[in-house]
């Protein structure tokens, strides 16, 4: 019941945007009472919340993103640059199911629980990205001085949401000339040594 109720509401979200959307609406396209909403979430920001997570890591189960196999194939490999690709690959595939959930919610930021949850996401998003940095940091080629933080900011910066938006839907570039970009520019702060450009080749 919750997988429909999230399916729906994601559905209709993305068509309506979040303050158009009601609770019957959703009911209605999921099958289920109103009442039967309420009981599962509570709130309507908080199938808003659910359908976001279940976008991120692409299914209703309860496995969190970094503990996904990628993740494993990323901590495992000892070569910096290739898992940065792996980092970017899948990082982009995130952001290709998020997107368009994550535009409804800072269209609605408006609303004050949305706006707390649009602060949930991106300190979710900023641990995420520190999680990834610090495996980086670990790796063979990783730029010598360079702080945790600062390449958190880096891959904070680069694999946002806000600039895939830029580039892939206003400026209308292929997901595979954005992953290649996103994977040369921080290439080019994290492992210098590597990257395009610098006497390196790319994996």
């Amino acid at each position: 019941t919750k997988t429909r109720i999230v399916a729906a509401a994601a559905r209709l979200f993305s068509e309506q945007g979040y303050l158009d959307t009601t609770m019957g609406a959703i009911a209605a396209e999921a099958g289920v009472a109103v009442q039967t909403m309420y009981l599962a979430f509570g709130s309507k920001v908080a199938i808003l919340e659910a359908a976001h997570d279940v976008a991120v890591v692409g299914d209703d189960e309860r496995v969190a993103l970094l503990e996904r196999p990628w993740m494993a194939d990323l901590r495992a490999d000892p070569d910096g640059p290739r898992a940065l690709e792996l980092a970017v690959a899948n990082t982009l595939r995130v952001i290709e199911r998020v997107s368009t959930l994550y535009g409804v919610i800072q269209s609605a930021a408006a609303d004050p629980e949305v706006v707390e949850l649009l602060a949930r996401i991106k300190a979710q998003r900023l641990e995420t990205l520190r999680t990834l940095a610090q495996e980086l940091a670990a790796k063979t080629g990783f730029a010598a001085g360079l702080s945790g933080d600062r390449a958190t900011d880096v891959l904070y910066a680069v694999v946002s949401d806000e600039l895939y938006r830029v580039l892939v839907v206003e400026r209308r570039w292929s997901a595979a000339g954005w992953k290649t970009w996103a994977y040369e520019i921080a290439a080019l702060r994290l492992f210098p040594q590597s990257a395009p450009g610098k006497g390196g080749k790319r994996p």
